[in-house]
């Protein structure tokens, strides 16, 4: 891709993950300052929405950017069999969404923990949610080792392959995409039924 931004100034590959931290800086005041009052006044939610629906939201906005992910794969692999140079900033949007989606995601956690579990646990509930990211991680991890292994016997070539023209992680990406899906159609589900503790009830009404 071109990462040339001016001459004898390239952009380095793994400072693009700035555009999360970025996204996360600056939508969390427009989150709280504009987009709560917002949903409030068609919610009579003192929280704009549940943080059920908070969650769900940044689970959906993560599908959104493992989908933007693979289309503009997808594009540069054909860029590349063209022989076409790519600019690097069509890597931004989906930086930016993952942004989004950690913000909707966080706060609802982080809030669902705190205030879902009794009083006396609350510091439990906290360590499980700190919890979540790194079984999130170890699982990830796992689940791309196993890819890793299974694509390199059946398909020769790894889908994440250390010569991304070659590899195929277009596929990678819709594959975590679908698998994203059905784990968002299940807490949907789950959160369906879900019942609120007395605390939240109060103060929604």
């Amino acid at each position: 891709m071109n990462r040339l931004i001016s001459p004898g100034l390239l952009v380095p590959a793994a400072t693009l993950q700035f555009v999360t931290s970025l996204t996360v800086i600056v939508f969390i005041p427009i989150y709280d300052r504009l987009l709560v009052p917002v949903a409030r006044s068609f919610t009579q939610n003192h929280l704009g929405i549940t943080m059920l629906q908070r969650i769900g939201t940044g689970i959906f906005f993560s599908i959104l950017a493992m989908v933007i992910t693979a289309l503009v794969e997808t594009k540069r692999l054909q860029a590349a069999q063209d022989d076409v140079m790519m600019s690097v900033w069509w890597l931004a949007p989906q930086y930016a969404i993952y942004g989004i989606s950690y913000v909707f995601t966080l706060i609802g956690l982080h809030e669902f923990f705190y205030d879902q579990v009794p009083r006396e646990l609350r510091s439990i509930g906290m360590a499980l949610n700190t919890s979540i990211y790194g079984v999130g991680h170890f699982v990830s991890s796992f689940m791309i080792s196993v890819i890793d292994k299974v694509t390199s016997q059946s398909c020769q070539t790894s889908w994440s392959d250390n010569d991304l023209n070659k590899a195929h992680l277009d596929d990678f990406y819709w594959l975590f995409a679908f698998i994203s899906s059905i784990s968002f159609a299940s807490y949907l589900w789950c959160a369906k039924s879900y019942v609120y503790n007395s605390r939240v009830l109060k103060n929604i009404a």
